[in-house]
């Protein structure tokens, strides 16, 4: 790290945990970010100012005046312009060191094949069942992190998916890909506009705890927020024998917890 960089993470730095060799790991890793919306807005801001040394982020949604309630990486400047673009703009305002290539796509399966092979650490922001289920899919066949986060409503939810560990399910372990969800869409249920930026943080919390090689991730368990009454949840999630996607890979090989 060079003099401006000691400075700039100087607070990371003062933590034992992380320290000038935890900051350089940060410094040296990639983040695929798949949404750069209500979660993804803090996700990505929070990662840049970080100091994670390269993002790509992934939408293809353009800013309208509805997202500005809580997709704080946007602004009234930015009506109408790629979601993408605009958090690139963000995180380039906060740290110009970081190398963020943005994608103005749709994060389909041939598309996540390509870029979650290049990347360190994995964070779904998306709000569909479909494209989770193709985040966890690449993530699976790739053997890479997945930080997954949703939240409507006053209700969210994270955890970490996160298979190179042999009792770590995997996202469709929990939501196997054919059971029928029903989708929510913030535009008919709404969303309190705090609670994406609360699991937003805690999905890069996750992140930069994984690229520093720090504390304990929450693969194995998942964490569940009541805004209303501010009371957390916690179940515990094991590795399912039969699970499409992650036992195929392992053999359907499942550590009793």
């Amino acid at each position: 790290m060079n003099d401006d960089q000691l400075l700039r993470y100087s607070r990371h730095i003062l933590l034992d945990d992380i320290g000038v060799e935890g900051q350089s790991r940060l410094l040296g890793s990639r983040a695929l970010v798949i949404g750069a919306g209500g979660l993804g807005s803090p996700v990505a801001l929070y990662l840049g100012s970080a100091g994670v040394g390269r993002m790509t982020l992934v939408d293809h949604d353009t800013v309208d005046v509805t997202n500005l309630q809580r997709q704080i990486a946007h602004d009234l400047s930015r009506l109408g312009q790629p979601k993408a673009l605009s958090a690139r703009q963000s995180i380039g305002a906060l740290n110009p060191d970081v190398k963020v290539d943005a994608l103005v796509a749709r994060a389909d399966e041939a598309l996540l094949d390509e870029l979650v092979a290049g990347a360190d650490v994995v964070l779904d922001c998306s709000d569909n069942f479909r494209t989770r289920h193709a985040v966890n899919a690449a993530c699976v066949a790739h053997a890479r992190p997945l930080v997954s986060g949703a939240a409507i409503g006053f209700d969210g939810q994270v955890s970490v998916y996160d298979t190179r560990r042999d009792d770590a399910p995997c996202y469709a372990c929990l939501f196997p890909p054919d059971t029928a969800f029903e989708e929510v869409a913030c535009a008919t249920m709404g969303v309190f506009a705090p609670l994406v930026g609360i699991v937003g943080a805690m999905q890069a919390a996750e992140a930069l705890k994984l690229l520093a090689g720090i504390g304990q991730p929450l693969a194995g368990r998942l964490l569940m927020l009541d805004a209303r009454s501010m009371h957390w949840d916690e179940v515990r999630i094991s590795r399912q024998p039969h699970c499409p996607v992650c036992a195929a890979r392992t053999g359907g090989r499942a550590t009793p917890r």
